[in-house]
């Protein structure tokens, strides 16, 4: 048995591992709360929400269909839901329905949501920079989205997917 596996031969973090990791869970566990703080203060709406405004305002026509968008904002269909719900209230976004086969309602960001979208952005960008962007070197940046991308890829690979291809209709766009 080596200093790094237990009586059963599975394999234990090294030092430098238990290092890295807890620092990823900090990291993991920090970082949205911040966000959403700013967020909450700015605009009254929490990360998720936020997230669920950005997808739409990407999306062509600002429409997404529900299934699509809870995969784009990372969150389920009911947690999706709630959110749209509260948006809804602020008349940031609207829902229809889809006849036909395969029902499906659609999430629409309004030319209020836009407009609230354009307002807050700004202010949300200036505290990713804050807390991401300039703490890190450009090279520490450029290793941390590559091993996200990775984390993510091994995670779930359909939202790798989808995440892939939101960056590349950004790029297109």
């Amino acid at each position: 048995m080596t200093d790094h596996q237990d009586e059963t031969g599975e394999a234990w973090l090294s030092h430098d591992q238990q290092r890295d990791w807890a620092s990823l869970v900090a990291l993991i566990m920090t970082l949205p709360g911040k966000l959403d703080a700013q967020l909450k203060h700015e605009a009254g709406i929490n990360f998720f929400e936020y997230s669920i405004l950005v997808s739409l305002s990407d999306a062509p026509d600002h429409v997404q269909g529900m299934s699509d968008l809870a995969g784009l904002a990372r969150g389920s269909l009911s947690r999706l839901s709630h959110a749209v719900s509260r948006l809804e209230s602020a008349g940031w976004v609207e829902r229809r329905s889809c006849g036909g086969a395969g029902r499906r309602t659609e999430a629409i960001l309004t030319e209020a949501g836009w407009h609230e979208l354009q307002r807050i952005a700004p202010s949300h960008v200036r505290e990713v920079r804050r807390l991401v962007i300039d703490a890190l070197e450009a090279d520490q940046l450029e290793h941390l989205g590559a091993a996200a991308r990775r984390v993510v890829s091994a995670a779930d690979p359909a939202l790798a997917d989808t995440l892939s291809a939101a960056i590349d209709r950004r790029q297109a766009g």
